[in-house]
């Protein structure tokens, strides 16, 4: 099983200039029609999400069954490896990979700002801006970013990884692990044109971080140090996280996404701790209880609440538009996970994903969310209006000066913003170097000639949506996709079942499965 073949890591023209073709495609007419051509996206991401949203409901819930029944299933002892596999990585880096990997920057943006969000525009007609409102919108961020956000996530890594450490198929990419349903299917066009979209997911929802991190770090750094707002700044911020994870990716996993995830935790957390320490301790863990107690008596209709009969648009403008983000980065998510997993076993998997990266969040949101509506309620600092009037950079910067040591918070901050991006983006570029290489298999890494064309590749695309000012349309062209990529996680699920009952039906790889898990 880990034998190679010469040439197995070599570039995939097949599906690398598809993947390419599909970008050109969407970011071609905004530069040739700046106006229609991000208003067709808007458009198109209007009619999907009013229009399945009810999928994308029933996708999310679906995905924590499904993960919950297999977790306690015989099958959840299924190591993800050969018999003498043991894991590849510490627990603790790989938690960290995970979680970096799959949050990024996007949860030191919304975790200060979202609750207030929901404050100003309450779910199920509560009055805005009344406790009640207070209330729900701590329960929300919990709701958003815990158990489905991650079960999403682990859906497709589960028969990824299958197919690359237990049946041992060439390829680390989505079609291979769909071989179940697809079978000799699997290496004609439609396999090329799944992964050319999950390319192309990847890149968006790279587009996606863009766009939220540069202008937050650009305003930070203008405040900090006085240094005026331009492109040029940018472009800056931009080309120090092109040279932060193109390291990070030429180095390759133990070298370098490990090292910065590691760092990234451990400086997260002592952030997150800071916060707590000299915020309103009471408030938040009183917060933290409540609103955890809502969301688990309230998690079905929470989870399933379509609003038919009111047509209010919070669970579009929120639920829909999440499960849809997480549902379009979900194929880089259990590519990167996949490959990292080797020796771990299905339930240790669902485990990780469900229960440590749900955690991870909600304490981010407790913490941040809570130091941010507790400002807002005791008149501190009108957070609300300051979000209304000058929107999220202005409005965490603004957060981080009430503080005590503000200027130093601010710097350390600045510095999280920076390794949080750079471990979605070397995660990013890894994979995208892995679904581009010929047969690579799950005991092998991509080559670095390609890992790095990925990185620049990624840069690039940077630097031209931050000139048009393109990034929202590529995010919401990204979602759109995530609508497709809904029966394909179905796909990937019934193959995965269909190789259990195979292969656990009989003898033949019994050996799989492991009642403790070996040392590491």
């Amino acid at each position: 099983m880990t034998y190679h073949k010469p040439g197995d890591d070599r570039l995939d023209r097949r599906v690398f200039i598809p993947s390419l073709a599909v970008l050109a495609a969407v970011i071609a007419p905004m530069l040739l029609f700046p106006e229609a051509g991000p208003a067709a996206v808007s458009a198109a991401f209007s009619f999907v999400t009013g229009q399945f949203g009810w999928l994308y409901l029933l996708a999310g819930l679906s995905a924590v069954v499904f993960l919950i029944g297999l977790a306690i299933s015989r099958y959840g002892n299924v190591r993800l490896g050969g018999p003498d596999d043991v894991p590849e990585f510490s627990y603790f880096s790989w938690i960290a990979m995970i979680f970096c990997g799959g949050i990024g920057i996007a949860i030191v943006n919304w975790a200060w700002v979202e609750p207030i969000y929901y404050m100003q525009g309450p779910p199920f007609a509560v009055e805005p801006m009344s406790s009640k409102a207070a209330e729900w919108a701590l329960t929300y961020g919990q709701f958003h970013w815990g158990l489905t956000p991650w079960a999403i996530y682990c859906v497709p890594a589960i028969p990824i990884a299958y197919s690359m450490y237990v049946r041992g198929n060439p390829g680390v990419r989505l079609s291979v692990a769909a071989g179940g349903v697809l079978g000799k299917h699997v290496d004609g066009w439609g396999g090329v044109l799944l992964d050319s979209i999950v390319v192309f997911g990847v890149v968006g929802g790279v587009g996606t971080s863009l766009g939220l991190a540069v202008p937050l770090v650009s305003t930070l750094v203008s405040g900090q140090f006085g240094v005026q707002p331009s492109l040029l700044l940018d472009l800056a911020i931009l080309a120090i996280w092109t040279a932060m994870f193109g390291a990070s990716v030429w180095f390759g996993l133990s070298k370098g996404i490990k090292i910065l995830s590691d760092t990234n935790v451990i400086l997260a957390i002592f952030l997150v701790a800071f916060t707590f320490i000299i915020g309103p301790k009471l408030f938040i863990v009183n917060g933290w209880v409540n609103s955890f107690g809502q969301m688990a008596s309230n998690f079905v209709t929470m989870s399933m609440w379509t609003d038919p009969v009111d047509h209010s648009t919070f669970p579009q403008d929120w639920t829909v538009f999440y499960w849809a983000w997480w549902i379009a980065y979900a194929p880089m998510m259990g590519l990167f996970v996949a490959r990292i997993s080797r020796g771990r076993t299905i339930r240790e998997l669902i485990v990780a994903e469900l229960v440590w990266g749900s955690l991870g969040c909600w304490v981010f949101f407790a913490v941040w969310g809570g130091y941010a509506l507790n400002l807002q309620i005791s008149g501190v600092l009108d957070v609300s209006a300051i979000l209304s009037e000058s929107g999220i950079p202005a409005t965490v910067q603004a957060i981080l000066g009430t503080m005590p040591m503000s200027g130093l918070i601010t710097v350390v901050f600045i510095i999280l913003c920076f390794i949080f991006l750079a471990t979605t983006l070397d995660s990013a570029a890894y994979v995208l170097a892995s679904v581009t290489s010929r047969k690579l298999s799950g005991y092998q890494e991509p080559k670095r000639s390609i890992r790095l064309a990925w990185a620049f590749i990624l840069a690039a695309v940077g630097v031209v949506l931050i000139q048009l000012g393109g990034l929202k349309p590529v995010q919401t062209s990204t979602i759109v996709v995530a609508l497709p990529l809904i029966p394909v996680l179905v796909i990937l699920c019934f193959s995965l079942l269909r190789w259990l009952k195979e292969d656990f039906g009989t003898e033949a790889r019994l050996h799989h499965l492991v009642t403790k898990q070996p040392a590491e």
